[in-house]
């Protein structure tokens, strides 16, 4: 309390003098102490630096328990988890790399630009997470520090990455340091054992793409597989070949659903060879048992082709769903559906099947409405992950984010 008003205030009445006249400042302090009551708790003297401090802590606590919630999520819970930390980084880069690339017209050289965009989101989302968790432990440490910005931001970073340089400047601090240590191993521990797991659900799913490499071509065609079947081949059994690739694509399909959700940074991880992918391959299969079951319905293989088409269009809408694309959890297409493909291209296919000598009991005319009703399961999802994936332009595969032109596959000339 002022002086003069502490000699007014803080005196008896015995004690005050009684012909004295109050000065105007002791005036003035006590109507501002009648008019203002918060001055009479004691605020008067709180300090506003202190007051930021423990504001930047609550801030803090919410910046490490969020980095920390997007840590566990995306490297340690066995399903897909909302990171926008991670959704953040991937839409970053996703820019980024279509700027880079705008004006290339080659793809194998897209191609190789666009293979970058993966691993570097690893290296990206584990500098943004250290960077949060510096941001979030400096804001904590604030109260501690007395407010000092500078200071709370070198305790937290040698802290964080446990350079050392740094020795608590007090007691208070000491727990949250030892806090900040732990927590940066931890992440970077978690990140360095995920690589492994990651590349090698990459390293399985890219053995079946190898594989389909000889009974597709590159890039892979649905039409394709069926016509190689018969390519060369007058008396051999078609039926075992295909239902074995039929049955181990539908398994594919099944360990790619689980590990491209669950790790969702393999959707954008290419393949070593320009013209094959993932995506692609698995069309190019679901195509091959629609055009299976639509041309020679009598024909064995009937249920793997239905298994593979059914499990293929099932792990591609649930791809989509984590990729927060618009679809129903239980899409129900209408058959009569129009799809991206057209009557003469479906025209096209089957007169190629035709000169290979591939059994075919139905007519082009009636044979398109099947056609359409298998494609119409999957059509729109696979082209809209064909184009969000920069996948490579094959046939069947609908456009791109740059203007593409579809590539047809390669044939050995032998």
């Amino acid at each position: 309390m002022p002086e003069p008003l502490a000699r007014l205030v803080g005196c008896s009445e015995a004690e005050r003098p009684r012909n004295t006249k109050p000065s105007a400042a002791a005036r003035s302090e006590l109507r501002s102490y009648y008019r203002e009551p918060w001055r009479r708790l004691g605020l008067v003297g709180l300090n506003a630096r202190m007051v930021g401090a423990w504001i930047g802590f609550a801030v803090g606590l919410m910046v490490v328990m969020s980095t920390l919630t997007s840590v566990a999520g995306t490297l340690v819970v066995p399903r897909a988890i909302n990171s926008p930390v991670s959704r953040g980084v991937d839409w970053c880069l996703d820019v980024t790399f279509l700027l880079m690339t705008r004006r290339v017209r080659s793809f194998v050289r897209r191609d190789r630009i666009l293979a970058w965009q993966a691993p570097l989101s690893l290296l990206v989302r584990l500098a943004v997470w250290l960077g949060l968790l510096v941001v979030g432990f400096a804001l904590l440490l604030l109260p501690s520090m007395k407010g000092h910005l500078g200071q709370a931001f070198s305790e937290s970073g040698s802290s964080v990455f446990t350079l050392g340089y740094a020795a608590p400047a007090s007691g208070d601090s000491t727990t949250l340091e030892y806090l900040a240590a732990f927590t940066g191993l931890v992440v970077i521990g978690l990140q360095v054992g995920y690589l492994p797991t990651l590349y090698a659900a990459f390293n399985k799913r890219e053995t079946e793409v190898t594989l389909l490499g000889s009974r597709a071509g590159l890039p892979a065609w649905g039409p394709e597989i069926l016509a190689r079947s018969r390519w060369g081949i007058q008396e051999g059994d078609i039926a075992a070949v295909l239902e074995t690739l039929f049955l181990s694509w539908e398994r594919w399909a099944a360990e790619v659903a689980e590990s491209h959700t669950t790790y969702l940074t393999l959707v954008r991880f290419r393949s070593p060879r320009p013209l094959a992918h993932w995506l692609t391959s698995l069309i190019a299969v679901m195509d091959a048992a629609a055009l299976h079951l639509t041309l020679a319905p009598s024909r064995e293989p009937k249920l793997a082709a239905r298994l593979a088409l059914r499990m293929g269009f099932v792990a591609l809408g649930q791809i989509a769903r984590t990729m927060w694309h618009a679809l129903p959890d239980e899409p129900e297409p209408d058959p009569d559906a129009p799809v991206s493909l057209s009557y003469d291209d479906f025209r096209v296919a089957t007169a190629m099947l035709r000169e290979v000598g591939y059994p075919i009991e139905r007519s082009d005319e009636e044979a398109w409405p099947h056609f359409r009703g298998w494609r119409a399961n999957y059509d729109a999802t696979a082209l809209l992950l064909a184009k969000q994936v920069d996948a490579p332009p094959v046939l069947w595969t609908g456009t791109r984010r740059w203007p593409s032109t579809p590539i047809t596959p390669r044939r050995p000339r032998r």
